[in-house]
């Protein structure tokens, strides 16, 4: 797999992230150090994760991408997604990229940089369960924990009970091994999911609501959120946004 010149390397770990606080970081700042440091999940196949000790997907790519058009080597932390907000508030990195949905609440948290992905939430469950959000009634449901995919499955009438997880193959797992009915996460990752694992008896169903996702930064960092963006819009505009999108999806992910 290429990787774009630029990147240092992988922290893997977030008691190596604590070791120390961070001051938050203006463009001026980063850009005279020459490298910006960012954080992702890398349990979240196939936008961040792990080929053995090599971190990759879609989102690491991207980022990547956007850090060389900026003229930055980029610097990566690993932190579970339910401490990203918590950390980027405490200045622990200059912007996170997971499945950063953006809502009303989180946005009161951090600012958002323009959505690198649209997508949604989906059911997914075996090829008789529940695959509808109607056939949720009375169901046990399986979602990560910290996420939109928890938020909107608390909103459905009739669900027995939401089950979370720390991530999803865990909630994945719990599917296969029939200990929650259905599962819901974002669409694209559930696709993925299903292909590499073909003989799993699982299905995918309704959708249930629709995301736009983000990097997310600290609040009121008004030239660095305009950095992120403009990088974002020239690898749209150069290809390289396309190229990723059909690497690890086969289709068009963006939002248009």
């Amino acid at each position: 797999m290429r990787a774009f010149a630029g990147v240092v390397g992988v922290v893997a770990g977030l008691s190596m992230l604590c070791a120390g606080t961070a001051q938050a970081r203006d463009w001026n700042v980063i850009k005279d150090s020459g490298t910006i440091v960012a954080a992702t999940e890398g349990a979240f196949y196939p936008f961040n994760y792990f080929e053995g000790p090599k971190l990759t997907g879609f989102e690491v790519e991207l980022a990547e991408a956007v850090a060389a058009k900026l003229g930055l080597k980029l610097e990566w932390r690993v932190v579970s997604f339910d401490a990203q907000l918590a950390s980027i508030r405490q200045d622990r990195f200059d912007f996170a990229i997971a499945p950063h949905g953006h809502t009303e609440e989180r946005a009161k948290s951090v600012d958002f940089a323009n959505p690198h992905y649209c997508t949604g939430g989906q059911i997914a469950a075996a090829k008789d369960g529940p695959l509808t959000i109607d056939a949720l009634k009375g169901k046990l449901v399986g979602v990560q924990l910290a996420t939109s995919y928890y938020e909107n499955a608390k909103k459905i009438p009739g669900v027995q009970e939401i089950k979370t997880y720390k991530a999803d193959p865990e909630a994945f797992s719990a599917l296969k091994s029939k200990k929650v009915d259905a599962w819901i996460s974002d669409k694209w990752l559930i696709k993925s999911t299903l292909e590499k694992n073909a003989d799993s008896g699982v299905v995918t169903g309704e959708q249930v609501f629709v995301e736009r996702v983000s990097m997310i930064l600290r609040k009121n960092n008004k030239d660095l959120k305009d950095q992120l963006n403009r990088g974002l819009a020239e690898i749209v505009k150069d290809g390289t946004y396309a190229n990723l999108s059909q690497k690890y999806f086969k289709t068009d992910i963006s939002c248009r």
